[in-house]
């Protein structure tokens, strides 16, 4: 990203990591240690990387509905059997790699949102690539879902995303006027029984 271009190496040693790797290494998704396709296949490989404040579709997935079956019947190997090509896999319920490699190919982005920030986010925003993509995932879906149902899901998502964009802002207006007002630091200490200092806004 442009923003993270500029700023000091300490910053994104993180990103880096990830964000480096997955198009120039195998490990990223095949351990070093253990590079069996089988453990691959695993979704718990995608959360090294895609978790935490900044991308949280680990966290988005593990209380999602598809995240439940697979926390539930994970470890019954006729309702997730790994060893199977992900060609001829039969799961219960998706995992990542069920649907964003499907059928067994290397390219994730095939797969993936179109615009995406933050999170999973599959907010419409008019470009003409957004049809395409909407109708791949579609075909996604319709492994065990009807296509209306995955076409209103995705809509539904849609909404979501831009009411929380909305919220998103809102709230931010809230701070900004806090700030101006001169609230913007935390309460004194004899105002706040147990405030021990963090969480500091700067």
């Amino acid at each position: 990203c442009a923003w993270s271009i500029e700023r000091p190496p300490g910053d994104t040693a993180g990103c880096t990591f990830c964000h480096t790797s997955s198009e120039e290494r195998c490990s990223t998704c095949h351990q070093r240690h253990q590079f069996d396709p089988a453990v691959a296949r695993h979704p718990e490989q995608c959360k090294a990387c895609h978790w935490g404040k900044d991308h949280r579709d680990w966290e988005a997935y593990d209380i999602s509905i598809h995240g439940v079956v697979y926390q539930v019947n994970k470890w019954n190997p006729q309702e997730f059997d790994f060893s199977r090509k992900l060609a001829d896999a039969d799961y219960v319920g998706p995992t990542c790699q069920y649907c964003h490699l499907r059928g067994g190919h290397h390219n994730v982005q095939r797969l993936s949102t179109v615009y995406t920030s933050m999170g999973m986010s599959n907010a419409d925003r008019g470009a003409p690539l957004w049809k395409e993509k909407r109708e791949t995932w579609v075909s996604v879906c319709d492994d065990c879902h009807s296509p209306r149902f995955a076409r209103e899901n995705l809509q539904a998502m849609d909404e979501a995303c831009k009411d929380a964009g909305l919220k998103y802002t809102e709230t931010f207006k809230v701070a900004e006027n806090l700030m101006l007002d001169g609230m913007g630091e935390p309460m004194p200490k004899d105002l706040a029984p147990g405030w021990s200092g963090q969480h500091i806004w700067s």
